[in-house]
């Protein structure tokens, strides 16, 4: 079972707008739901499921709004929370910033949206590129005798229009790996992970079916391509967008599918790999008397030499009342965030192999309050592009089509920071 109805509230809890699915619960149950949530707030037992008698709230929270499914049954509560996420998405592709005054703006559009993406409970259509096609922002503008719903809706393939044409067939492919890693003060790495996407932007015409190769381990094993030559990538996981094949791939790892047009993600994994830290922070802080301090900090690029680093930024914690900063850096600038309590050395071009210093000298009225204060670990953000941290390589990418045109893949690599924090003594 799904949801019997949807509000979308205001921050005080009053109701914007809202759609009943199934009217098998009273609308006048939602006036008990902003109650309870500050309720469990003052408790400290906050959760993302509250009931009222019978009846279930799921929510979710989006900038200003709360998003509330209620339900009477056992409802699938993952199935509930996916719609809530991805009805934001929908309205978000719709008015750009989704918020109180977007909703109260677009009332007539937010009421025909809400009548598509659900029915009777159910999550129906959710591609905000198919329902762009039949509820524009301009209003209702169908004619009587006119109207109809788009082929696209009752297709076997509902993420794709037919009779698209581009003057030139090519496919964008981006393999995103963000990497996320928690080194202790001794140098030692307590977590490290890397969470990659594969981004596809198509311009392809008519009903193009595409088959990507990657050097996935399990492919390779299958295939007897195992060896010492082959590197091959042991991906955890894995998720895929709706219009891969998922039983072509748990049968022989083929990744088959006949693309959405234009931007989307057609899949996410995750390996949970010891990485070696790509940018190495050390840092010393020196107390002078009760007067002063002095922050050194000397960062290195642990990846290759041919490599660079861009958009480099490393947050140094420093104490909350420090004041009068000094600075000096071999490469980059430096600046003092007081508000958040570190500097922040940026560095445009950080080459792999290349080692640079950062000096910090700041007044200090009480020096006795830092040891209470603890320190916050570094935070370190990157981008390296032409290069991932995993290996994992597109091999190919077949295009099929039946009128037979030939069409060009390109390829990038992009690794980047995710959640990147070295701890300090």
């Amino acid at each position: 079972m799904s949801a019997s109805a949807v509000f979308i509230l205001d921050v005080k809890g009053k109701p914007l707008i809202s759609r009943n699915y199934k009217g098998d619960v009273p609308m006048t149950e939602i006036d008990h739901f902003m109650p309870l949530l500050m309720q469990r707030e003052e408790e400290g037992v906050l959760a993302p499921l509250l009931s009222h008698g019978r009846v279930h709230f799921l929510w979710i929270k989006h900038s200003n709004l709360y998003l509330v499914a209620t339900t009477l049954k056992n409802a699938n509560a993952s199935l509930v929370y996916s719609f809530l996420y991805k009805t934001v998405e929908v309205f978000c592709e719709y008015f750009k910033e989704l918020e109180e005054e977007s909703i109260r703006d677009n009332f007539v559009i937010v009421y025909e949206l809400l009548d598509e993406l659900m029915d009777f409970g159910f999550p129906q259509t959710t591609d905000s590129k198919i329902l762009q096609e039949y509820i524009t922002q301009q209003g209702n503008k169908l004619e009587t005798g006119k109207s109809r719903v788009p082929p696209t809706v009752t297709n076997a393939v509902s993420w794709r229009s037919e009779g698209i044409k581009y003057k030139k067939n090519e496919v964008f492919i981006d393999v995103i790996e963000s990497v996320n890693l928690l080194v202790n003060a001794n140098g030692s790495v307590l977590l490290s992970e890397i969470v990659g996407t594969i981004k596809l932007k198509v311009f392809l015409s008519g009903m193009p079916e595409l088959r990507l190769g990657l050097n996935d381990r399990v492919l390779f094993e299958l295939t007897g391509l195992s060896g010492s030559k082959n590197k091959s990538v042991e991906l955890e996981d894995v998720k895929f967008h709706q219009c891969v094949r998922l039983s072509r791939f748990d049968n022989d790892r083929t990744i088959s599918f006949i693309p959405p047009d234009g931007d989307f993600e057609l899949m996410s994994y995750r390996l949970s790999t010891q990485v070696k830290p790509l940018i190495w922070i050390e840092s010393v802080i020196e107390k002078f008397s009760h007067s002063r301090v002095e922050i050194m900090v000397k960062a290195k690029g642990q990846f290759k030499k041919q490599s660079v680093a861009n958009g480099v930024e490393i947050s140094v914690p420093v104490p909350s009342d420090a004041d009068s900063p000094r600075f000096k850096t071999s490469v980059g600038s430096a600046k003092y965030v007081p508000e958040k309590n570190v500097v922040i050395w940026s560095i445009k071009s950080f080459p792999g192999g290349k080692e640079y210093l950062m000096r910090a000298h700041f007044g200090l009225p009480s020096v006795e309050t830092e040891e209470v204060e603890g320190r916050p670990p570094i935070g370190v953000k990157f981008e390296i592009p032409y290069f991932t941290v995993s290996g994992i390589q597109v091999r190919y990418m077949k295009i099929i089509e039946k009128s037979g045109y030939q069409a060009l893949p390109w390829v990038r690599y992009i690794t980047q920071s995710g959640d990147y924090q070295l701890r300090t003594s």
